[in-house]
């Protein structure tokens, strides 16, 4: 009898090898957004305009970015290794997979695609009817609290908090954990997050988290 129902993961750090989806952008289009994420972390702005700032760095490099070009960056991106094999392995256990990500929804959307998530929540780009990006975002996860995503997934597959896990490097994670059964400080860049969680992984294979979510001995406790 399997212990768990659902897992959660962040994208940015725990599937992709990038500090976030946004800043692969930023990368990829050579600009730097360290000002305005000081501002956000200050508390200076708020998650809308730190988004808004973001999108018109890229519109100020390249004026009619587009869709088009999110996804060609996005299809370069650095993801960790074991990815399919995980899906896999709690999709053949009956465990339902997520994505729950402060990022970009393209990048989380490509993952999920690719690799067999049952869903994925994520921040969107905005585009008028020619695919054009028209400075503007959608928080769909809020940073402050992307407990509230875990708990609707929760409700969605008909589970209980006991029965979940979640997955995170940072500590906009420990709301996912604070809801969650287990949680795994996945290569954790805090020592918050490391403290907040169950367990603490630092690998660079995400099958690893495994051995945690499927430990038949823990099950007969």
């Amino acid at each position: 009898m399997r212990k768990y129902d659902l897992v959660c993961f962040d994208m940015d750090g725990v599937l992709t090898k990038l500090r976030s989806s946004w800043c692969w952008i930023h990368q990829c289009l050579e600009v730097d957004n360290e000002p305005s994420y000081q501002a956000y972390c200050n508390g200076d702005i708020d998650e809308p305009e730190f988004m808004r700032r973001d999108i018109g760095l890229w519109k100020t490099i390249k004026p009619d970015v587009n869709i088009s070009d999110l996804i060609r960056f996005f299809k370069d991106m650095p993801i960790i290794d074991g990815i399919q094999e995980t899906i896999a392995c709690l999709s053949d256990n009956g465990i339902h997979s997520v994505i729950v990500s402060g990022g970009i929804d393209l990048a989380a959307k490509m993952l999920t695609n690719e690799f067999g998530f049952d869903d994925y929540v994520a921040d969107s780009i905005c585009i008028d009817e020619n695919g054009k990006l028209t400075g503007e975002g959608i928080m769909n996860v809020d940073l402050k609290d992307k407990g509230i995503n875990v708990r609707e997934y929760i409700k969605k597959y008909n589970t209980t908090p006991e029965r979940t896990v979640a997955i995170g490097n940072s500590y906009t994670d420990i709301p996912m954990f604070k809801n969650s059964g287990m949680s795994i400080a996945f290569n954790p860049t805090d020592i918050y997050t490391e403290e907040a969680a169950t367990h603490t992984l630092r690998t660079d294979n995400i099958s690893d988290v495994l051995d945690l979510i499927l430990d038949n001995e823990e099950e007969l406790h």
